[in-house]
C-alpha cells in the first residue's frame, strides 16, 4: 500500500526564508506550495496567488496538512502601523479560520524574538512578555490567536521565535552593517561589549523542516544560533573574513549617536526625508539582545553550519565573489 505524502503549505513562502525553505523540502522530496502576494521566482510551478489577509483567497489556495505561516510585516520603519496588524494578527486570523474549515491539524508560526522587547540577558521561552514596537506587539497579538485555535480538537501548534535571521539575499539589519563595514562606512557605536543573538537562514530552515516531523500538541521554541557574540566580536569575525584591520574601527560615544539619532528623527518628522540612522535603530544596535532556548529539542538540535561559517558564505556570497566579479 502507497503511503500518502504530506504536503506543506508555506504561506509567504516567496519571501526570503520561504524560498530558502522551499529548496530544502524540494532536495528532500517533500511535496510543499507556496502561497504569496509576489509570485515565486525559484519556483514559479508551486506558486499560488494569495494574502494572508484575503480569507477568500486562503480558502482557495491551501491544499496542504501542515501550514508554516512565515508571512509578516517586520520592517521597523513602516508609516502605517496598521499595516502589522492587518498582516500579522489579521493573517493569523484567516489562517486559523481556514485551518479549522478544511479540517487542518497542525501550523507552524514564525514568531519574533521581539515580542519580548529589550529583554534582560539569556532570555529564553519564560522571558516576560514586553515588545516595544508594533511590530512585536503584533507577532504576540499573532501567537495568541493561534493558541485560541490549538485549544480546539486535536490541533498541533508550533511557535518558533527566532533571533534575527541572516543569510544569501537577504537585506536586512545584518546585511546593511555588512554593507557598511564593506563600504568602510561603519562607524562604531559604543564599548560593543553588548551581545547580540543571531540565526543563520539555513540553519533556521532545517530546524523548520524538523518542526514539520514533530508530532506535538503546542510547543513554543527560540530559536538562536550559538555562540551569542559581543558585537566586537562579530565585527572580528567579519573583518577578519574580509582581510580587514579591525584598528581601522572608527568609533564614537553612544550619548553622541544618539544625539543625531534624535536630530535625523526630527528632520524626518519635519520633511518626510528618511535617514538610515534613527534614535530606535541606535538604541536597538547597542542593547543586549542575547537569548537562550531552554527547551531540549532546540538545544540538541545540530544545525547544518556553525555562526561562523554562515557568517562566511554571506560574506563570500554578497561581497567577496562580486568583488571579484
Amino acid at each position: 500500500m502507497k503511503i500518502k505524502k504530506k504536503k506543506i503549505t508555506i504561506i509567504g513562502g516567496s519571501g526570503f526564508v520561504g524560498t530558502i525553505l522551499s529548496r530544502r523540502l524540494l532536495t528532500s522530496n517533500i511535496l510543499f506550495e507556496i502561497i504569496d502576494i509576489k509570485p515565486s521566482e525559484e519556483f514559479p510551478n508551486h506558486f499560488k496567488l494569495g494574502d494572508v489577509r484575503d480569507i477568500q483567497s486562503l480558502r482557495k489556495t491551501i491544499s496542504g496538512e501542515v501550514v508554516i505561516n512565515l508571512a509578516a510585516v517586520h520592517r521597523d520603519d513602516i508609516t502605517e502601523k496598521s499595516e502589522y496588524y492587518e498582516t500579522n494578527v489579521g493573517g493569523a486570523c484567516c489562517v486559523s479560520q481556514v485551518c479549522e474549515e478544511k479540517g487542518i491539524e497542525k501550523i507552524i508560526f514564525t514568531s519574533s524574538v521581539a515580542v519580548y522587547g529589550f529583554s534582560r540577558p539569556q532570555t529564553d521561552e519564560s522571558g516576560k512578555i514586553n515588545p516595544f514596537n508594533d511590530y512585536g506587539k503584533s507577532k504576540f497579538q499573532a501567537e495568541q490567536q493561534y493558541r485560541d485555535w490549538q485549544k480546539k480538537g486535536n490541533n498541533k501548534l508550533i511557535i518558533i521565535r527566532p533571533t534575527v535571521i541572516f543569510g544569501e539575499g537577504n537585506r536586512g539589519n545584518v546585511y546593511q552593517l555588512f554593507k557598511q563595514i564593506v563600504s568602510r562606512k561603519f562607524v562604531m557605536v559604543g564599548t560593543g561589549e553588548n551581545i547580540k543573538s543571531l540565526a543563520y537562514v539555513e540553519n533556521i530552515v532545517a530546524f523548520l523542516q524538523l518542526c514539520i516531523k514533530l508530532d506535538l500538541k503546542n510547543e513554543l521554541y527560540n530559536y538562536i544560533d550559538k555562540p551569542n557574540l559581543k558585537i566586537y566580536e562579530l565585527l572580528k569575525i567579519v573583518y577578519n573574513i574580509m582581510g580587514y584591520d579591525l584598528k581601522s574601527l572608527i568609533k564614537i560615544p553612544y550619548s553622541l549617536a544618539v544625539s543625531i539619532g534624535y536630530l535625523m528623527d526630527f528632520i524626518y518628522n519635519i520633511t518626510g526625508l528618511r535617514s538610515p540612522i534613527s534614535k530606535i535603530r541606535i538604541k536597538k544596535f547597542v542593547s543586549n539582545t542575547e537569548f537562550i532556548s531552554s527547551k531540549n529539542i532546540v538545544n540538541d538540535f545540530v544545525p547544518p553550519y556553525t555562526l561562523t561559517e554562515g557568517l562566511k558564505r554571506t560574506l563570500n556570497h554578497e561581497f567577496i565573489l562580486k568583488k571579484k566579479g
